[in-house]
C-alpha cells in the first residue's frame, strides 16, 4: 500500500523542483516552519497558495494539510519576533499549533522550467517560445524571468484583454490595457508578478504586447513612448495564482512516481489586497458628478474564473 512520505522527503522534492540557490540573493525561500528533522513527521495533504496570510493558514489547518506551500515569503526582510501581537507571528503560531509546515518557492519558482510565467502563459492560452530574460547558467536556454509567447491565432488587443479577463482569477482591479483595442497581436511577453523592471528586455524582444502586474505610471508611459507596445496590467495575485495549479501538478507527478499516498490542493482564497473598484464615468468635470457603480472583488466562497471550482 502507498505510504505517506515524510516531511523531509516532500521538502527534498520541492527543493529539486525549485532549488533554493536559484533564488535572488535578497529573497527568502525554503522552509519557514515544520518538523523537518522528525522522521515521524508525515505529509498526507499539501495546500498550495500565493500568500501566507492568516486566512490561508486557517484554511490549511481546517483542511488537515500537513504542509502549506506558498509563492510569497512570510518573512522577506527578516524579523526579531514571532509573537502573536504581529500578524506574521500569528500565522506562525497558527501553523505550528495546527501541525502545518510552511515552505516558500519565490524567485526560484519564477525562473524555473516550468516556472511562474509558464503557468501564466498556459492560463492565457499562449504558446511559450523562450524566456524573456534567459538564465545564463542554463545551457538549455529554458530557465529565466518571464516568457516570450505567441498566440494560437492573430488577435486584436481587445480580444486578448477579454481572454485574459476570462482566464485569470477575478480581482477588484480586473485587467487594464494600454493601446488601440484593434491593434493586432501575435507575440506576447508575459511575466507573473511585478514586471515593469523588464521593459528593456520586452522592447528588445520586439513583441506586440506585454502582460504583467503592478505597472507604474512612469515606466508604463515611457514604454508606450519608446515603441508601439500594447500593455496589459493584471493584479499581482491573478498573474501568480496559475502557478499554484502547475506546482501542485508537479508534486502530484512526483508522488505518483514515488508511490506516495499524498494529496494536493490549491487554495481558491483570493488574497489580492484590493477589494473594490469604481470605474471612471464620463462627466462634466473630473472633480464633480455622481460616483460610478461600485464593483467588489469576490470572497473566498465565490467562484474564481480560471480556477477548478
Amino acid at each position: 500500500m502507498p505510504a505517506q512520505p515524510t516531511l523531509s522527503d516532500v521538502i527534498a522534492a520541492l527543493d529539486a523542483l525549485w532549488p533554493r540557490d536559484r533564488a535572488e540573493q535578497w529573497d527568502a525561500v525554503g522552509t519557514v516552519c515544520g518538523e523537518v528533522t522528525d522522521p515521524e513527521a508525515r505529509v498526507g495533504r499539501v495546500l498550495f497558495a500565493v500568500d501566507p496570510v492568516r486566512q490561508v493558514a486557517d484554511e490549511a489547518v481546517a483542511k488537515g494539510a500537513e504542509l502549506l506551500v506558498t509563492h510569497h515569503p512570510l518573512y522577506l526582510r527578516g524579523t526579531t519576533t514571532v509573537a502573536t501581537d504581529t500578524f506574521k507571528g500569528r500565522v506562525v503560531h497558527t501553523l505550528i499549533r495546527g501541525g502545518v509546515a510552511l515552505h516558500v518557492a519565490h524567485t526560484n519558482a519564477d525562473t524555473a522550467d516550468p516556472g511562474v510565467s509558464d503557468a501564466l502563459a498556459a492560463a492565457l492560452g499562449l504558446r511559450v517560445l523562450r524566456p524573456l530574460v534567459p538564465d545564463p547558467t542554463d545551457p538549455a536556454g529554458r530557465r529565466g524571468l518571464g516568457r516570450i509567447c505567441e498566440t494560437e491565432r492573430p488577435l486584436a488587443l481587445g480580444d486578448l484583454l477579454e481572454q485574459a479577463a476570462a482566464s485569470l482569477p477575478v480581482t477588484a482591479q480586473g485587467i487594464r490595457a494600454a493601446g488601440d483595442p484593434d491593434t493586432p497581436v501575435r507575440t506576447v511577453a508575459v511575466c507573473g508578478g511585478s514586471g515593469d523592471s523588464l521593459f528593456d528586455a520586452v522592447r528588445a524582444a520586439g513583441v506586440d504586447a506585454y502582460l504583467t502586474a503592478d505597472l507604474r505610471h512612469h515606466p508604463a508611459s515611457e514604454a508606450r513612448e519608446h515603441a508601439p507596445l500594447a500593455l496589459l496590467d493584471a493584479a499581482h495575485f491573478a498573474t501568480e495564482w496559475p502557478w499554484c495549479e502547475q506546482a501542485a501538478a508537479q508534486l502530484d507527478a512526483i508522488a505518483e512516481r514515488e508511490g506516495w499516498d499524498l494529496r494536493t490542493e490549491v487554495s481558491r482564497t483570493v488574497t489580492d489586497p484590493w477589494t473594490a473598484h469604481a470605474p471612471s464615468l464620463p462627466q462634466e468635470s473630473p472633480l464633480a458628478g455622481p460616483p460610478g457603480a461600485l464593483r467588489t472583488a469576490p470572497t473566498d466562497t465565490e467562484p474564481t474564473p480560471g480556477a477548478p471550482n
